[in-house]
């Protein structure tokens, strides 16, 4: 058991970022905002201290204090006294990206600066008598000496802050004298590009780690035991570098609607980004916060997302164990879409049930997917979630330090970079009984890349082909048996389209077996579809291989030389998720340890806790956005167990409901009979076997 006296942030979070707005400072009543954020379910509440605006009575030069202040009158003491008095923590926030142009006009060389030497501004066309807003440079005094680490100092002796939290930390391109000097000393003299896509591709972070590293040190220069709070990207950043620099990290993975129904967000958002920030808790790092703001998007931030989908996405939060945190507009009382509210206290009463047992749990997954910010990283993780398979995000620098035998499946999607490390990490991984899948081109082994072609069988002869249409996968040899077929066994072949690399097989290899071949396209694009009469296959059969299995050591190898995570991503098609599912199946090599039943929209993912198990269930049926949850019915676990699965029970933590259990071919059998949207399913050993 957890020691009682671990620090606060370590414990259970559940946080509400009241985002405030100066024009209505006069309406913040602290005992009646604390009452409210309490009855909302916050254990912990993110509030405005100091940046674009001081909300106390600054004494730092360059810090604009909030013009709607009532002079006189300590507003951030009074809140902190209040928010403290009912045993809930105080984040303060900070956001030091933009200043007001009174500072330009006294400090210009803080700013960033464009091509041209200009300093950018935001809001110039805002209607109302609103002063200018101008990003501040990231390497400047303003963000280091200058202001922040003073503001910081300030803040922090001034009043009890139990965590920092930094908006808008990141980089923004600038060519001001001081970035320019900056960029020649750590690129041997290099003159900075013009634009951010010639940058270095380091440079942007560099300079982020640079500053956060300052501020970090100041805050615990004056307060140790005070927690730093930074945002990671699932797309960017390396997170062993994350936990150099904060104490915490954050997600923002926003449901932004007003982008139009075309560019709706993927459903998998908030589960891909949590599962990523889990992936630091191996430098120390507590489980990640996930931050969803309440809106369709900033330009509608004054209505709230429909209930179903706000509660779908932000359910998907602590089902892959992260932290729930809400970004509201305004403060309760000058929020209009009250439903939202409803949605926030709904939520976080549903995670406090949950929250002491995943306090602690690790995730029990036996199949892990390396990350590499890609469309087919995304694809196979799509396809993952849709078969119910739980999963981990391995970053590739945990994978070349032996990450991957903790799993017993490895997914190395296309356009992974391949380095020596790698090749001999999985090489081991296979040897020792692990099942590695990777996909399309590969290296050929030139430079600082390593080529797996011997690790999976293949002739180190590859040729890419031209993009293809009108081509299909057909199974080889062709049987009931086959491994890759269940659920496909009606259908002869299955539709492709993109690059394929041409391969050969090893055939000095005994080990290596064709799964699958390449059917050539039918037709060019244009004739497709006219005249039927001449749509007969004239190469109904290739030996050209598409799959490629290898027994290797006690493990096994798949290799496609297509890409299926982009047939996936782009298609959606249900025999392409069927494919890659029994592919993963297959590599396995034995059911997987939990599985249920046909049950599309929803998601599993599975914690353990000493002998227990959590099942987080969260549906997400229904065409997004969502606007009604549509339950599910008759859902049903199966799980392999490790005493008598008959000494087994379970309850459904949210609803408080009892399953129905059983046991049916050695495994523990739990139906739930209706699933709403979200549901943590203990499932936990009752009956001691006396043995």
């Amino acid at each position: 058991m957890e020691s009682r006296d671990k620090a606060w942030w370590r414990k259970p979070l559940r946080i509400i970022q009241p985002n405030l707005q100066v024009a209505d400072t006069d309406k913040i009543e602290p005992r009646r905002l604390a009452a409210q954020l309490e009855e909302l379910g916050a254990n912990t509440v993110v509030f405005n201290v100091g940046g674009i605006y001081a909300w106390y009575d600054t004494e730092v030069p360059y810090h604009t204090r909030n013009p709607f202040l009532e002079k006189g009158r300590d507003l951030l003491q009074e809140v902190i006294s209040e928010l403290h008095s009912r045993n809930i923590r105080f984040i303060a926030r900070y956001d030091f990206s933009k200043a007001d142009d009174n500072v330009w006009l006294r400090r210009p060389q803080w700013f960033v600066r464009d091509a041209e030497g200009r300093p950018e501004t935001i809001g110039a066309m805002r209607p109302g008598p609103w002063p200018l807003l101008m990003k501040t440079c990231i390497n400047s005094g303003y963000r280091n000496e200058g202001a922040a680490e003073r503001i910081l100092v300030e803040s922090l002796q001034r009043y009890e802050i139990d965590g920092v939290f930094f908006n808008a930390p990141g980089y923004e391109f600038c060519r001001c004298e001081t970035c320019r000097s900056k960029y020649a000393k750590l690129y041997d003299g290099s003159e900075l590009p013009e634009t951010r896509k010639l940058l270095e591709k380091d440079f942007p972070l560099r300079c982020m780690t640079d500053n956060m590293r300052r501020l970090n040190a100041t805050i615990k220069s004056v307060k140790p035991d005070v927690p730093t709070i930074l945002y990671y990207d699932l797309y960017r950043d390396r997170l062993e570098e994350r936990a150099e620099i904060a104490d915490l990290i954050c997600a923002e993975p926003q449901d932004i609607l007003s982008l139009g129904w075309q560019h709706i967000p993927e459903f998998w958002k908030p589960a891909l980004s949590m599962r990523f920030g889990r992936s630091a808790q191996g430098h120390g790092l507590p489980a990640p916060l996930g931050i969803v703001h309440s809106c369709p998007g900033m330009d509608w931030r004054h209505t709230g997302l429909p209930p179903a989908e706000y509660r779908f996405w932000m359910a998907q939060v602590p089902a892959n164990g992260g932290q729930i945190w809400h970004s509201l507009t305004g403060i309760p009382d000058t929020i209009g879409d009250k439903r939202i509210l409803e949605q926030v206290s709904g939520l976080n009463r549903d995670v406090a049930k949950v929250e002491e047992l995943m306090d602690g749990a690790q995730q029990e997954q036996e199949i892990a997917l390396l990350w590499n910010s890609a469309a087919s990283a995304e694809g196979w993780a799509e396809a993952l979630i849709q078969a119910r398979l739980p999963f981990a995000v391995l970053p590739a620098e945990a994978a070349e330090q032996g990450a991957m035998k903790k799993y017993r499946t490895v997914i190395v999607p296309e356009g992974f970079g391949w380095t020596a490390a790698l090749l001999a990490a999985a090489e081991q991984f296979v040897r020792q009984g692990g099942g590695l899948l990777t996909e399309g081109a590969l290296p050929d082994g030139a430079g600082n890349a390593a080529s797996p072609t011997k690790l999976i069988g293949i002739a180190e002869n590859s040729v890419r082909s031209e993009e293809l249409q009108a081509a299909y996968i057909r199974f080889e040899p062709e049987g009931k048996d086959h491994p890759l077929h269940a659920g496909l066994q009606s259908t002869e072949l299955l539709p492709l389209r993109g690059r394929v690399s041409y391969c050969e097989t090893d055939q000095k290899d005994s080990s290596v077996t064709v799964l699958a071949t390449l059917v050539p396209p039918f037709s060019p694009p244009e004739a497709v579809g006219a005249p039927p009469e001449r749509a007969s296959l004239p190469v109904p059969q290739t030996d050209l291989p598409l799959i490629v299995a290898r027994q290797s050591g006690q493990g096994r190898t798949l290799y496609l030389p297509f890409s299926l995570s982009r047939l996936i991503a782009d298609y959606k098609l249900a025999d392409h998720y069927r494919l890659a599912a029994n592919a993963v199946r297959w590599l396995l090599g034995k059911a997987p340890s939990i599985e249920t039943n046909e049950v599309p929209g929803l998601q599993l993912t599975v914690f353990r806790k000493n002998e227990e198990r959590l099942v987080h269930l969260v549906n997400g049926a229904g065409r997004r956005p969502l606007t009604a949850i549509l339950p599910l019915h008759d859902v049903e676990l199966s799980l392999t167990t490790e005493n008598d699965p008959g000494s087994y029970t379970a309850e459904c933590l949210i609803s408080g409901e009892r399953p129905e259990t059983s046991v049916r071919g050695g495994k523990l059998i739990v139906k739930i009979t209706k699933l709403s949207s979200w549901e943590c399913v203990h499932v936990y050993q009752s009956v001691f076997d006396s043995q």
